[in-house]
């Protein structure tokens, strides 16, 4: 048994035909060849007459040809020599230990030692100081504002804009995210600082006004230490390998995620651009109620404050404008933010912003670095659930955020370049010597910065439209998200996107598209008829597809859209041949007892006939008499029982044409299994009821194109038994149609001697 393939020098010398390959396999011990023909016949011309010249040009340069005999899974198992895989247990090596498996695990947990020796000075490190340059720049006008959204002190944002992003230059595996300060995070953080520290818990005096000092340090601590658990949990996840998450967050669900995660944050920020002391409000319905404030206490805005928001959020979209405009032209785009925040901390000094107009300003930054504090383990059990929810949503944010740009890129997240620790020594800088010039830095400024950066997330409400065109499965994904999140807030937001895209995905598995295919004339291709006009059923077969898997959740779907497009009332023809069955066998009992008595009777007649033997022989001739009508009727009656018995032989192997019950218009059914990624216990019992239930109604089911997976599942779940083997399961729907065609049920010894599709 062998392959031979037509090499180019047999297509040159003209052996084979130049517009294809022939492929022909040796025959196994005993089997007659049946050609599977694909290519040219003679209604090729008719059908080529209806495309242009230019693709009937193309599609007779693409023909080929294949002759092969047709192919159950049992031949094609012995032809390809297939053997079972050996599965292989990962968690076996997580305990092999070697010099080789520490080395690994060495530069998997601390990547920097694997990419700094190799690091090309000469062509990344000019960039990268450009770069670290451009990021400490954009961190220090985001550090003090998104400090703001956490609910704390602005220097703190600064210390956040520091040490991450030089932790993440040791341990970071992206070479493209910079970690620091992060909208959605800072919001988190700061909707526990403010529920669990409000302003109403600080008042002192009789004009009752805000403690600052010991409200900020009551928040420093519960943040630090939120900060210390919600690093603990994501080292923890990393470990156990919680990146598998990531693959329910689809592009749709993260974006309407961000959306709604800029409208919370643009509403964090109307206080400060209105001036206003609003109360603290967490848990669902918190933004709404955010929201409602703001528009009752608008009469109270402070005028300085809302033209001091406005003016600056005018002169930052314009420097952003400029430095698109200009980017063709300049080393790094125009720091807009930084500039605006210089000269509006430069106006706030020399005008007196806070003393003449009543202008919050970000007030003292002290110089240098705290030195380190053991957080509160009392603060551990109040905590530990925000702590959860944070690192779950950092983390799926981080490693999508870090899959688009390696996407993008062509590299694998599994080290982040120079630029992290040229922008963290920025930073440091900063927060040393600088910080302390930007204590007049009003805070309207910093929210208008929130604000304008913005922009790129609000514009992903155009998404709406887009997906209502494209997918609007999508689009539901996008609005579900979307608006548990700005009701429910981030967390239980996110939580419910999730199982919502799960359940879809379930829910689509359910309804999935069903066709009756058809032949695409010349072509072993079969095609939905509805769709395809061409694509015509094979008389005497039916081949049914479905467009998912079949598993529990939709098994029983699955049986029933197969009966209903077949045609035929399945259920009702074999609910009638059982009942006209069951009459029969009642008839037959019914015949059966009549028998008995009739024996019984005959039998006592003849007793009473030995016992008066001296009667008179008038009597004797009318026992005789009455003797020989008893014999014939019992005689008739044993003829009838017969005949009985014989009928209901014949009914149970009856068919349903002598039952007088409507035949199907086809001999056979070809079910497409391509679809199928993996079968269970329900699968399995379904596809044996559909075997079961179309040979009640002589039809003969065939399987065709399963994978081999599949095939291993079957064989595991027992589905192949004496009824069902592997001979039922075909290569290719083509081959189970030819194998049908030329195996009617009908008459299944007299094969057709050749058949051409």
């Amino acid at each position: 048994m062998g392959l031979s393939e037509a090499s180019g020098q047999d297509i040159q010398q003209g052996r084979v035909p130049p517009q294809g390959r022939l492929l022909r396999r040796d025959l196994f011990p005993g089997e007659s060849f049946q050609p599977f023909q694909v290519g040219a016949s003679a209604r090729r011309r008719d059908t080529q007459a209806l495309l242009p010249v230019t693709q009937t040009m193309e599609l007779r340069n693409r023909d080929y040809h294949v002759e092969r005999p047709l192919m159950n899974q049992q031949q094609l198992e012995e032809l390809g020599h297939r053997t079972l895989a050996t599965r292989t247990y990962q968690w076996r090596t997580w305990f092999q230990c070697s010099r080789a498996r520490a080395r690994a695990l060495l530069f998997q947990y601390l990547p920097v030692l694997s990419w700094l020796p190799r690091y090309p000075l000469r062509d990344w490190l000019l960039g990268d100081l450009l770069a670290g340059l451009s990021v400490a720049i954009m961190q220090l006008p985001q550090g003090l504002a998104y400090a703001l959204l956490a609910g704390l002190p602005p220097v703190f944002g600064l210390y956040s804009s520091f040490y991450p992003v030089f932790v993440y230059f040791l341990f970071g595996t992206s070479r493209h995210i910079s970690v620091g300060t992060f909208a959605v995070m800072s919001v988190m953080v700061g909707s526990v600082t403010e529920s669990l520290a409000p302003d109403e818990n600080f008042l002192q005096g009789v004009n009752a006004t805000v403690d600052e000092v010991t409200r900020d340090h009551v928040r420093v601590q519960l943040a630090s230490t939120l900060s210390v658990l919600v690093g603990l949990f994501q080292v923890g996840l990393g470990l156990v390998r919680f990146g598998f998450v990531v693959t329910y967050l689809s592009e749709p669900l993260v974006r309407g995620y961000t959306t709604a995660a800029s409208v919370q944050v643009f509403v964090s920020q109307l206080k400060y651009v209105f001036g206003l002391q609003l109360n603290s409000h967490s848990g669902p319905l918190s933004l709404i109620y955010t929201v409602l404030e703001v528009c009752s206490l608008l009469p109270r805005s402070v005028v300085g404050t809302v033209v001091t928001a406005l003016v600056s959020g005018v002169v930052l979209v314009l420097l952003k404008l400029l430095s698109d405009k200009l980017h063709r032209y300049l080393p790094m785009p125009i720091p807009g933010e930084l500039l605006t925040l210089i000269g509006a901390t430069g106006i706030s000094y020399g005008v007196g912003l806070k003393s003449r107009f009543g202008v919050d300003v970000v007030g003292d930054i002290p110089a240098g670095l705290l030195p380190p504090a053991a957080p509160s383990p009392q603060l551990f059990a109040s905590l530990v659930g925000y702590a959860f929810t944070i690192a779950v949503v950092g983390f799926a944010i981080a490693i999508s955020l870090g899959k688009i740009f390696a996407l993008r890129h062509g590299y694998r997240v599994d080290s982040n370049q120079v630029a992290g620790a040229v922008s963290s020594l920025f930073i440091l800088i900063i927060i040393v010597k600088l910080g302390e010039l930007f204590r007049d830095l009003p805070k309207a400024v910093l929210a208008a910065a929130i604000i304008v950066n913005l922009k790129g997330m609000l514009k992903q409400f155009t998404d709406i439209p887009s997906l209502w065109k494209s997918n609007q499965m999508d689009l539901l994904i996008w609005l579900v998200t979307f608006v548990a999140t700005i009701l429910l807030n981030l967390d239980i937001g996110l939580a419910i996107a999730i199982v919502f895209s799960l359940l879809l995905v379930v829910f689509r598995t359910q309804l999935p598209r069903y066709s009756v295919l058809g032949q695409v004339p010349d072509t072993d291709i079969y095609q939905d008829v509805a769709e395809y006009s061409e694509a015509r059923e094979v008389p005497g077969v039916k081949v049914f597809r479905s467009s998912a898997t079949m598993y529990f959740a939709n098994a029983e779907l699955y049986s029933d859209a197969l009966k209903k497009r077949c045609g035929v009332d399945v259920d009702h023809l074999i609910s009638k041949k059982k009942k006209w069955l069951r009459k029969q066998e009642q008839k037959l009992k019914r015949m059966q007892k009549t028998l008995q008595k009739q024996t019984a009777s005959s039998e006592g007649t003849s007793v009473s006939v030995q016992v008066n033997t001296n009667i008179t022989d008038v009597e004797s001739n009318n026992v005789d008499d009455s003797m020989a009508r008893q014999a014939s009727a019992g005689n008739e009656l044993e003829d009838t029982t017969v005949s009985g018995q014989e009928d209901a032989k014949a009914a149970n192997g009856s068919t349903l044409k002598a039952l007088g019950l409507p035949q199907p218009h086809f001999h056979s059914l070809v079910l497409d299994l391509g679809a199928l990624s993996f079968v269970d216990t329900v699968c399995i019992k379904s596809l044996k009821n559909i075997f079961r239930d179309f040979r009640e109604i002589e039809v003969e089911v065939y399987m065709a194109a399963c994978h081999a997976p599949v095939v291993s599942q079957l064989e595991a779940g027992h589905f192949f038994d004496a009824s069902i083997t592997k001979r039922h399961l075909f290569a290719s729907v083509h081959d189970a149609v030819l194998f049908a065609l030329q195996h009617p049920r009908s008459s299944p010894a007299s094969p057709v001697s050749t058949t051409k599709l």
